[in-house]
């Protein structure tokens, strides 16, 4: 009895996981992902010269 309710348990959440997962309207966007608030918007220029 206990195998068959974690086996049942355990399959039914990663079944739920995974319905949740397909379910989220960002799976098909072709949008870049958002940019990190720290990130810098373009690397630093080399110095003069070098």
């Amino acid at each position: 009895m206990i195998d068959n309710l974690s086996l049942g348990l355990t399959h039914g959440l990663m079944l739920l996981a995974a319905w949740l997962l397909l379910r989220r309207p960002d799976l098909d966007s072709e949008a870049p992902p958002p940019r990190h608030w720290r990130a810098r918007t373009r690397p630093q220029d080399p110095p003069p010269g070098a």
